[in-house]
């Protein structure tokens, strides 16, 4: 599904990624952890074509996107549910979640679909997304990208709003969810493997997660 190559990224003369390289198979939930400042959020940002590899190199289901638009990324079926969440303030929660919707009443997602998973939501149908509070600004953003009805989903801090998380809580999160995890130091793959090999390994988890 989604395959990144030796990436590098910048910030002005700030080398922030340092030769990342992962892999996200078809149907797969990945994980990718490390401290504040460790890359996460960059990688993210260089997949959906807010950041200009240099160098490095991003295929998705075969193709190189390593140098498309993010609406062009978007537009080949990547879901971005980003950290600032992006809610329009000035649109209702219905308004919100139609706008960008793809694929017809079959489609996988539907408007019933998300009103299902987030019930709060359709409580909220009438409101503007300035009215929301953070998580339910959260669960707008995540329907909303799901109305899109993605091939690959991509969520920066997903859980950040829906409730008062520590750092711990969040690693236990990403272990109950994920099938692989990937963690990042200083820019670069630190460590990859199942849930199971990280949990039996108390130091590198106290090394590169800090809990």
């Amino acid at each position: 599904m989604l395959s990144i190559e030796n990436l590098h990224a910048y910030y002005g003369l700030s080398h922030v990624l340092q030769g990342v390289s992962l892999t996200i198979g078809e149907g797969e939930a990945v994980s990718l952890l490390g401290r504040n400042g460790a890359g996460k959020t960059t990688t993210l940002l260089a997949l959906m074509g807010y950041l200009r590899p240099r160098p490095g190199k991003i295929e998705f289901r075969g193709r190189d996107i390593s140098r498309l638009p993010p609406y062009r990324v978007s537009r080949l079926g990547v879901g971005f549910v980003p950290q600032e969440r992006g809610v329009f303030p000035s649109l209702t929660v219905r308004e919100n979640l139609t706008v960008a919707a793809r694929g017809g009443a079959r489609a996988p997602w539907t408007l019933k679909d998300v009103y299902k998973l987030f019930p709060r939501l359709e409580e909220r149908r009438d409101n503007r997304g300035n009215q929301l509070s953070g998580g339910e600004q959260q669960m707008l953003a995540i329907a909303r990208a799901l109305l899109l009805n993605p091939r690959l989903l991509v969520l920066d801090e997903p859980s950040e709003g829906l409730a008062p998380l520590i750092v711990e809580q969040n690693v236990k999160v990403a272990f109950d969810v994920a099938d692989r995890h990937y963690i990042l130091a200083k820019g670069a793959v630190a460590f990859e493997g199942a849930t199971a090999d990280i949990r039996s390994n108390d130091q590198l988890v106290k090394q590169y997660l800090g809990v």
